[in-house]
């Protein structure tokens, strides 16, 4: 069986939205992913979403949203995205904590940038 996998920010809308993406993409033989947050958005950011179908082909918008925390199932593995917009809060500490800015109103080069680091930390887990 395999393990479920959570990706955390407070919003739910960038960085664990590419994480989930990314990791159904690479390593959805090994794992079960999803992605919530503390907080919603209206929708995923738009940067992101146009950004994973240019370097991946991957549409975010057509099997994800923004949702919280207990909309997901329990996991085996709860990973945060990184605290600098706040902490999310999930009742215990977490598995990992990937440290990754918040690339929303950035350029193009600091999203490529933060969804390239995810990318190779979905390559490298090991849990």
């Amino acid at each position: 069986m395999k393990k479920k996998v959570a990706f955390i920010c407070v919003h739910n809308s960038c960085r664990s939205q590419i994480a989930e993406a990314l990791g159904k993409h690479f390593a959805g033989d090994k794992y079960e992913f999803y992605s919530a947050g503390t907080e919603t958005k209206p929708q995923i950011n738009q940067d992101a979403v146009r950004i994973m179908k240019q370097l991946y082909d991957i549409d975010m918008e057509q099997t994800q949203y923004s949702k919280t925390f207990d909309k997901i199932p329990s996991p085996d593995i709860e990973i945060s995205m990184g605290c600098d917009v706040g902490c999310p809060y999930i009742g215990r500490q977490f598995d990992d904590n990937w440290g990754l800015d918040d690339p929303t109103g950035q350029s193009d080069e600091v999203f490529i940038k933060v969804i390239k680091q995810i990318e190779a930390n979905i390559l490298s887990m090991s849990y």
